[in-house]
């Protein structure tokens, strides 16, 4: 171990970096990163195992940041790894600079997540915990027996997801997961005490968590809890660290500027900055250093880490030379490539709910895709992903041999498991609710668009025709919201999110086939409760990968081009003869994704949906859903209300989702 006035230094190092970060930058948070120190210079440089040359090695060790306001603190720590450079340091919050304001995903630089929404940081580290196990089950412990680390302050514990990340945690027993709770009752606003009394350590306990709580500025302590942690079996450990909100600061006066709430979100300035750099042994002038005996100690971590690696990739060449099967998935599994699928085996019924469908789907990946990972908030049988849990079976204590994820009813928690798991690397994650619950999901949905994580978010119930439950259950502005992150673009200018709402069952494949193919974003898949009439005969469904094509009516200069997704799709179909024996050219386009549609060639747009023709759609969400594809001159027949309890048909009827509606809609453009 090393000398602890040593590693004293290197903590007030990473303070006076993290807080002249802050200073420069005129904004973020100081006092965290400041009281956070101790613990993080502790991991990165006796604990946290990873490849300095390899920073993506399956085999590594995880850090999870929930807190990403504390980002000062990590890039500090990782600048003494050798990640930053210091005039990187320096562009805190600046316009191009590979330290922005909370940290976004980056491997190379030993960033694990992106972080900023309090809570959803450490519902990843549960999410790889269970990636690890999983992977483990399959592989051998031989290659996957890393630990995942996360880190979470006052602000992400009192955060709702919390009770589901802690209570999934603490019941599948992830003796892989350690989090340190960085307990320094102070918040942005407040002290703790004003919004909270409860038991925290009690709480963890109740779970099935192993709890220990310590001074969290204390090398020493830290060592302990930390090889503690790393010996427990069959639970998850949480180190509550009574920290030090800015520990180290001095105000103005040279008082102590420590346990005070203004150094949570604002730079501490003037002499009080300045008395600070001096306290803590810093160049007032030149703040941004590494100081000579730091910068020998992470040297030192760095010839430790390289030699522990080589004994890994050792021990890894021996188990692939008697593994060789396993080898060849591991790196299939890891290397970021869609799975490999026959989809010529799966076989639709006929005239099929698309929630029924997707089961049939479902049940084939659970034979063929060995990495796959479906997971429910408490509807499998009614989402209908008990297509998969009927292959297979799902997690328990102990035994992550089965590859489905009862969540709960908890469906961000089981959102952001998913996106852990994703983040993790080796398999691939899907998950399940009705559409309307993912009103819940969203602050997890997008940062999976924002992280770029090929997780399947599988959505059903997807209109109002849910009948009886009534509005409570009916998806009305949901479609319009979740297809607004296709007219995102993300950090790598692709749509930010890939939404598909088959028509029926058949396209249902097609949809299934682009979600697992797309490695590059999320996708939404969003189905029916009821049965849905299959398109005509010899429709052309592979064309639904275009995003949008034709479904009926072939002629070159249509008078009338009606469109939909989803059940709107058949009755447009229904309606049709009834436009024709008016004498109209009727053309129906089915259109699954208009994000996917608009990254087409303009020559294929125009030629499915001609500029000159009169547009009609039909949504059974709000009109605004259709809009982009029906312009200016179109008009959109939807729903503009929460809608109402009644069998759907009936609701069909009354709401004018029916043939002789659209009839009357499209006549009346006339």
């Amino acid at each position: 171990m090393n000398d602890i006035k040593l590693m004293n230094r290197a903590a007030d190092n990473i303070r006076v970096l993290a807080a002249s970060m802050v200073e420069k930058a005129k904004s973020g948070h100081p006092g965290g990163a400041m009281g956070g120190a101790d613990f993080v210079n502790v991991l990165y440089s006796e604990y946290l195992i990873f490849d300095p040359k390899n920073p993506e090695w399956e085999g590594r060790d995880r850090f999870f940041l929930d807190p990403g306001h504390m980002a000062p603190m990590l890039y500090s720590v990782l600048a003494l790894s050798g990640k930053y450079e210091m005039d990187e340091l320096a562009q805190l919050r600046q316009w191009g600079s590979p330290t922005p304001g909370h940290p976004e995903r980056n491997l190379k630089r030993g960033i694990e997540n992106t972080s900023g929404p309090l809570g959803q940081g450490h519902a990843y580290a549960v999410g790889a915990a269970i990636a690890e196990k999983f992977l483990a089950a399959r592989l051998g412990e031989e290659v996957m027996k890393h630990k995942i680390y996360a880190y979470i302050s006052d602000g992400g514990v009192q955060e709702e997801i919390s009770q589901g990340a802690g209570r999934i945690a603490g019941h599948l027993g992830l003796d892989n997961l350690i989090m340190f709770y960085d307990s320094n009752d102070i918040q942005l606003s407040t002290e703790c005490s004003a919004v909270t009394s409860e038991d925290v350590a009690a709480k963890y306990k109740a779970w099935g968590w192993h709890v220990i709580s310590i001074n969290g500025n204390d090398v020493a302590q830290i060592r302990k809890a930390l090889d503690e942690a790393l010996t427990v079996k069959g639970q998850p450990t949480l180190i509550i660290g009574k920290c030090v909100m800015g520990k180290g600061a001095l105000k103005a006066d040279g008082t102590s500027y420590e346990r005070n709430c203004a150094t949570h979100g604002a730079p501490l300035g003037g002499d009080a900055y300045v008395n600070t750099m001096k306290a803590l042994g810093a160049d007032v002038e030149n703040p941004f250093q590494v100081f000579p005996e730091v910068k020998e100690l992470y040297a030192r971590r760095a010839e430790e880490l390289e030699k522990i690696c080589a004994v890994r990739r050792s021990e890894k060449a021996a188990w692939a030379a008697q593994n060789p099967d396993k080898a060849v998935k591991l790196a299939e599994w890891f290397s970021g490539k869609a799975p490999v699928v026959d989809w010529s085996k799966i076989s639709q019924k006929a005239d099929a709910a698309t929630r029924g469908a997707s089961a049939t789907v479902l049940g084939s990946l659970a034979e063929q895709v060995e990495n796959m990972i479906c997971a429910s908030a408490d509807l499998s049988n009614s989402d209908k992903t008990d297509g998969f849990l009927k292959k297979t079976h799902a997690f328990v204590r102990g035994d992550f041999s089965g590859a489905f994820f009862q969540a709960g009813v908890a469906e961000l928690t089981m959102a952001c498991c998913c996106i852990g798991m994703a983040l993790h690397g080796g398999v691939v994650p899907a998950c399940g609710t009705f559409f309307v619950f993912s009103d819940y999901m969203k602050p997890a949905v997008r940062m999976a668009a924002l992280m770029e994580l090929p997780v399947k978010f599988i959505w059903t119930h997807d209109a109002f025709r849910v009948g009886e439950d009534g509005p409570t259950h009916e998806p009305v502005e949901q479609e319009a919201q979740i297809r607004l992150m296709e007219k995102m673009r993300n950090h790598s200018g692709r749509n930010s999110m890939l939404v598909l709402r088959p028509a029926d069952a058949e396209e249902t494949t097609v949809c299934w086939r682009l979600a697992m193919e797309n490695t590059l974003t999320p996708t939404a898949l969003i189905f029916s409760r009821q049965n849905i009439v299959n398109l005509p005969a010899g429709n052309d469904y592979s064309q639904a990968a275009k995003g949008a094509y034709i479904v009926e009516g072939s002629d070159e200069n249509p008078d009338v081009v009606l469109v939909a997704s989803g059940s709107e799709v058949s009755t447009l179909v229904s309606g049709a003869p009834l436009l024709r024996a008016d004498g109209l050219k009727v053309r129906v386009v089915s259109v699954p994704s208009e994000g996917l549609f608009r990254t087409q060639p303009k020559e294929y747009q125009e030629a499915v949906i001609p500029a000159g023709a009169k547009v009609f759609g039909m949504t059974a969400g709000l009109p605004v859903t259709l809009q982009g594809l029906v312009g200016a001159n179109g008009k959109v027949f939807g729903l503009e209300s929460f809608g109402f309890s009644a069998p759907y048909k009936v609701l069909d009827e009354k709401l004018g989702f029916t043939a002789q509606n659209v009839y009357e809609q499209v006549k009346a453009m006339f």
